[in-house]
């Protein structure tokens, strides 16, 4: 068990930045691997970054193009994500989610909305 608690998000303008953050608690399981997703109105969610735990290896999404970077806070089991040159496209509900050893899926945060305005 997993618990998720997303902050940040909000309305920016296109061409800035995000900082979305994500906490962990009352875990159960060991921590495999922390993630963002991301949910577009009438679009599937898809993946945007991750980060495995234990050893840091970060993997983003193609349509990040190199604007994005994870990053973790083991202390205070945290992940962070940077966003840059933000586009209209951007805007989404964006979710964290876990992952922990011997268990296939996810948990999940209650998701931050993210509107970039044009």
């Amino acid at each position: 068990q997993v618990h998720l608690v997303e902050s940040g998000g909000g309305l920016v303008q296109t061409g800035g930045s995000l900082r979305l953050s994500c906490a962990a608690s009352e875990l159960t399981d060991t921590l495999y691997s922390m993630n963002w997703f991301r949910q577009a109105p009438g679009k599937e969610r898809e993946f945007v970054a991750g980060i495995v735990w234990s050893e840091g290896t970060t993997t983003y999404a193609s349509h990040l193009h190199g604007r994005g970077t994870i990053s973790r806070d083991a202390v205070k089991m945290t992940i962070i994500l940077h966003v840059d040159s933000l586009k209209p496209d951007d805007t989404a509900v964006y979710y964290c989610a876990a992952s922990v050893g011997g268990r296939k899926g996810y948990y999940w945060g209650q998701g931050t909305q993210v509107t970039v305005s044009s």
